[in-house]
């Protein structure tokens, strides 16, 4: 027979030496031991861990040395108030809050005109006239000086006035004399009155109409101020300089003249306008060699033409918005209908811009206004297919 089953058992123990010296493990919470414990763990952060750490640092001492001064300003007032509580508490003299002297009005000579009091309503003057504020701490204290002959100082510096009556003490410490204007004062006042406004200092109010007027005669000089300096120094160009005093060309056609063709009419400047239109007519000429911009040339000589027509009804404006409309027809010469941006208006070809190959639709979409509106003045429909 087989001996019956054993279990072995294996026990296996783990220890460590103390540093007493005796068997089992004990805790080391060493200085050395927790310095190492931390590098290792600092060690073991990233780099980009260690860096957001260290901003933290840096920001958190650069805010507290910029908020020291404050917090210590603030903190030094509140110990203040705290010592002025507990030696009121503690019953130490507290320094009493002196008043200003009152300031004294002086009276006014016999021939000398008084003006009315702008201090405050007659009615409440007399009212503190009658009642005699003598028995409010603050006058008393104000007058008196808070002693106890403060009344026979009070009736010692009292002064009459030239009609006899005493001065009136407000609650603040300052002497108002309590006399009201009189119906001749009043009286006075509102002559003078009259006479101010009678007078070329004060002219006389205007009526809406009148100042319409004024307006409409300070736009039509600013407009003569800016003619002047076209006409003077670039009569016929496109634009004007007034810092240097020339001119500046862009199409050679004068934009700004035609431009403004329609202003002048609206403004009724009729003698500026014979001028420009005796230019137009005479000066202006579409044939020449030079590129154009299809939308700045609509929108300026076009437009400018065709609004100039409508206003004045003149048939020249109308030809030569014409001849215009028919030199820029080249540029929708296209496939895709969409027209080119410049155009030569002398030889009749179209390119789009130079600084790209493609047009700006913005520009296209805008100009369809001018050219439906010249078809139909014209009756040709080509202008608005």
């Amino acid at each position: 027979m087989l001996p019956p089953a054993r279990k072995d058992y294996v026990s296996v123990t783990f220890g460590q030496q103390s540093s007493g010296g005796g068997g089992g493990w004990s805790y080391n919470n060493s200085k050395q031991w927790r310095r190492r414990s931390c590098w290792r763990k600092w060690k073991q952060l990233s780099r980009l861990q260690r860096s957001i750490v260290l901003f933290a640092v840096v920001l958190l001492l650069i805010f507290g040395m910029s908020s020291y001064p404050t917090i210590n300003q603030h903190f030094r007032g509140l110990v203040g108030v705290d010592e002025e509580r507990e030696g009121g508490a503690a019953g130490l003299p507290v320094p009493p809050r002196v008043l200003p002297e009152p300031v004294k009005v002086q009276p006014d000579a016999p021939g000398q005109k008084k003006l009315p009091h702008k201090r405050g309503p007659p009615v409440l003057q007399g009212r503190q006239q009658k009642r005699g504020n003598t028995s409010d701490p603050l006058v008393v204290a104000a007058v008196g000086g808070g002693g106890g002959g403060g009344e026979e100082k009070n009736d010692n510096n009292k002064e009459p006035n030239v009609k006899g009556e005493e001065p009136v003490i407000s609650w603040r410490g300052a002497v108002i004399e309590a006399d009201q204007p009189s119906d001749d004062t009043k009286a006075g006042d509102n002559n003078n009155n009259n006479d101010k406004e009678d007078s070329p200092a004060y002219p006389p109010k205007k009526t809406p109409k009148e100042i319409d007027a004024l307006r409409l005669e300070a736009v039509r000089e600013s407009f003569r101020h800016a003619w002047r300096g076209y006409k003077e120094f670039a009569w016929g160009h496109d634009e004007l300089r007034p810092i240097s005093k020339s001119y500046g060309e862009w199409f050679g056609l004068g934009l700004t003249l035609i431009d403004a063709l329609d202003t002048m009419w609206i403004l009724g400047l009729k003698e500026e306008f014979a001028e420009a239109r005796e230019w137009v007519n005479t000066e202006l000429s579409f044939n020449k060699n030079v590129d154009v911009n299809l939308f700045e040339t609509t929108i300026r000589i076009l437009g400018g033409l065709l609004s100039t027509y409508h206003l004045s009804g003149d048939q020249m404006f109308l030809e030569k918005a014409k001849d215009i409309g028919l030199r820029l027809m080249p540029a929708f010469k296209t496939p895709s209908k969409i027209p080119y941006s410049d155009v030569n208006i002398g030889k009749g070809t179209a390119h789009p811009p130079r600084w790209t190959s493609d047009s700006t639709v913005a520009e296209v979409t805008t100009i369809q206004l001018e050219f439906r509106e010249l078809s139909r003045l014209t009756l040709d429909m080509q202008y608005q297919v």
